[in-house]
């Protein structure tokens, strides 16, 4: 059994190699339609069990994506973010050419948890902002980003639009306070119902989860965030040296 579950396994590889390759030969490129099911069977010359398996593996990376009762495209390519940087995420997406934009979703004040508080230095029950919002590439939605602050060390931020206006730029400009360095988790999540209609995806849709910590030039901890990123448009990178 275990033999059988690796030739298929084998074969599903070789496959998807068969089905991109056939894809750039034929220069179908980013939002173009996949041809049919029939003709791609026979210019690979696979069954369409096969066929199918290969295209939803290239739809779970990213590289393809559906529309209902439409068809099967080809993603645009996705946008490379480096972990362990701060440089933000606005500057990142239009360097590659794209437009991003930001909602709040939320924004209160709420007392610190023990997690929240353990990371930001703060006792359990004192208040901290809860800012809570949605990016997006193009128009569309691929990051829920949460943030934690400590509201005594930010008196009136809850003035700001950050819909509009950059965290880190009016942290540096009005409370004299610069993030300097941070530290990143990466982990993979399922989204729960609410964050699936937030990003427009399906309950239980694999999600990039990312957990930060920022500090300043004195290395207080000065934002404590917990990010969802839909994978289909973003890919993590790091470098060895």
């Amino acid at each position: 059994m275990r033999k059988e579950g690796d030739r298929m396994r084998t074969e599903r590889g070789e496959v998807v190699e068969r089905l991109e390759c056939y894809l750039l030969e034929q220069q179908v490129g980013p939002g173009q339609c996949l041809p049919s099911e029939r003709e791609l069977c026979q210019a690979l010359n696979v069954s369409r069990t096969a066929l199918r398996c290969a295209i939803r593996q290239l739809t779970d990376e990213g590289l393809l994506y559906s529309k209902a009762s439409v068809g099967t495209f080809v993603a645009e390519p996705k946008i490379r973010r480096p972990l362990q940087t701060y440089i933000p995420f606005k500057r990142t997406v239009e360097l590659a050419g794209h437009v991003f934009t930001s909602k709040v979703n939320s924004f209160e004040v709420v007392g610190a948890g023990k997690l929240i508080g353990a990371n930001l230095h703060l006792l359990i029950g004192k208040p901290v902002y809860r800012l809570r919002r949605v990016r997006f590439i193009d128009g569309e939605p691929f990051m829920l980003d949460t943030s934690y602050l400590s509201e005594d060390r930010f008196p009136g931020l809850m003035d700001h639009d950050f819909s509009k206006e950059s965290l880190y730029t009016v942290l540096r400009e009005q409370y004299g306070t610069a993030i300097r360095k941070g530290s990143e988790s990466l982990r993979i999540t399922y989204a729960t119902e609410e964050e699936a209609q937030l990003l427009q995806t399906q309950p239980g849709a694999a999600l990039f989860y990312i957990e930060g910590l920022a500090l300043d030039g004195a290395d207080e901890p000065t934002e404590y965030a917990r990010v969802t990123v839909r994978p289909e448009r973003v890919q993590f990178s790091s470098s060895m040296s």
